[in-house]
């Protein structure tokens, strides 16, 4: 089998600290050999292409801070590369952690440059959906999509979503479904291997696909083609049957020195969401799991953001690495700025609170500093330790204008209780009175 020399992973097996180990070391307040440790075992992954140069080294793992992903990308419909990068404008500024470029129409390849030279952060694709832009459904074959991985690994995408474990062995089942196939790259694939009578074609030319990956340092993140749509669908056979072959590639990525991490699930009740995350993490040889909500309600169409974040924060808790953000519209249309603004800061909330939850290092010290900053009415400080400073500061002076006594002692209480009512504000009162006594 082929195995690269250059990656990160073959570094970190070699006993090697590169500079990305050793940035990603000083962000997550661990070790630098933790961290090595971590991507040689296959725990931790750095996306990093050797060629997208305004990068800001990121680590990916259960064990470090959870990070959150914002898909932006034009559709076939409708979006330029200037719309584009005002959306990822928008998730640098939101503070996502990678993005991916999701685009399936118009010039692809030039929203894709443009994107990969603005951004600090991971850059992901599917290169699946530029295939089938370029060349059509009849254009998918192993020449065509090695020549698309190619191209976008040159031009310096860190992770690319392949879907390479959806075998023809598992459609039956798949389409017994109440929504079948609700992956776009998977029911892309599903339908080449029907109108073929054809294996796969990722997952046959995998081998040929890590020889690319691992000259480039490009990450895998092995796709969920067969991820359920509705909670019926939840962990049934197809789900977990393309997870065991997820399961084998991920191993021979492994192998093969090119880092990996591992898509899933897509919409599960809550009580399922501890055993895929652990059915995972067993069968994938804890390669992180970069999951997409899940979605654990199906009902509640425009606000799907806080219900992928609900799911979010569980399957964070219980060992998720990343979380691929749901805005308001999912299952409704493309979303704008707003929308990613929105997905963005749910997500953040949720993999925050998963931290907090799992004692990470130091993750609980900015609850501790804005609840300082409350008790002694700072809010300034309040603002700019908020994960929306934006919206705080907003709504803050919103409720100051509607006061009829805004200035009213120092304005040491929120329009919520009132200066009079004000239970923080009487505790500071009391604390004070017990301190002149003694």
């Amino acid at each position: 089998m082929y195995q690269s020399s250059q990656t990160q992973a073959a570094a970190a097996r070699r006993g090697e600290i590169t500079p990305a180990m050793q940035i990603v070391a000083d962000k997550e307040k661990r070790s630098a050999e933790f961290i090595r440790d971590g991507v040689a075992a296959g725990r931790i992954v750095i996306p990093c292409n050797k060629n997208h140069r305004a990068l800001n080294f990121t680590g990916i793992g259960r064990e470090l801070y959870t990070k959150v992903n914002a898909n932006i990308g034009n559709s076939s419909l409708s979006g330029t590369a200037e719309d584009e990068l005002k959306k990822l404008a928008s998730v640098l500024e939101y503070g996502a952690d990678t993005v991916m470029d999701l685009s399936t129409g118009g010039d692809i390849e030039l929203i894709r440059r443009s994107i990969i030279s603005s951004s600090t952060i991971p850059v992901g694709t599917v290169p699946i959906y530029e295939l089938v832009s370029r060349y059509g459904r009849n254009g998918i074959n192993e020449a065509n999509l090695l020549q698309i991985i190619r191209e976008q690994a040159e031009q310096g995408v860190d992770y690319m979503t392949i879907h390479a474990g959806l075998l023809k062995k598992h459609l039956p089942v798949a389409l017994q479904r109440k929504l079948g196939i609700v992956s776009r790259g998977g029911a892309l694939i599903a339908a080449y291997m029907v109108e073929n009578n054809a294996e796969n074609p990722f997952y046959c030319a995998f081998d040929k696909i890590l020889e690319i990956c691992g000259e480039y340092d490009v990450t895998l993140s092995l796709g969920d083609g067969l991820r359920p749509g509705c909670l019926a669908d939840a962990s049934d056979s197809a789900q977990f049957g393309e997870l065991e072959v997820l399961g084998e590639l991920t191993k021979r990525c492994q192998q093969a020195n090119v880092q990996v991490m591992v898509e899933g699930p897509g919409h599960i009740p809550l009580d399922q969401i501890p055993m895929n995350m652990q059915k995972e993490r067993t069968l994938c040889n804890d390669a992180p799991f970069y999951i997409l909500g899940p979605i654990v309600i199906d009902c509640a169409p425009g606000y799907d953001h806080i219900v992928g974040a609900m799911g979010g924060m569980i399957g964070a808790f219980n060992g998720a690495a990343m979380l691929c953000y749901v805005t308001p519209k999912e299952h409704i249309g493309l979303p704008n700025d707003d929308d990613v603004k929105r997905g963005i800061t749910a997500f953040r909330i949720a993999a925050h609170a998963a931290d907090v939850a799992l004692h990470k290092p130091a993750a609980c010290d900015q609850d501790n500093a804005i609840s300082d900053a409350r008790a002694a009415f700072d809010w300034e400080k309040q603002f700019a330790l908020a994960i929306d400073p934006v919206r705080a500061r907003a709504y803050r002076l919103n409720a100051l204008q509607v006061s009829s006594q805004p200035d009213l002692h120092g304005s040491e209480y929120c329009t919520m209780c009132g200066p009079d009512f004000c239970s923080v504000r009487l505790s500071k009162i009391i604390k004070q009175s017990i301190k002149n006594t003694l």
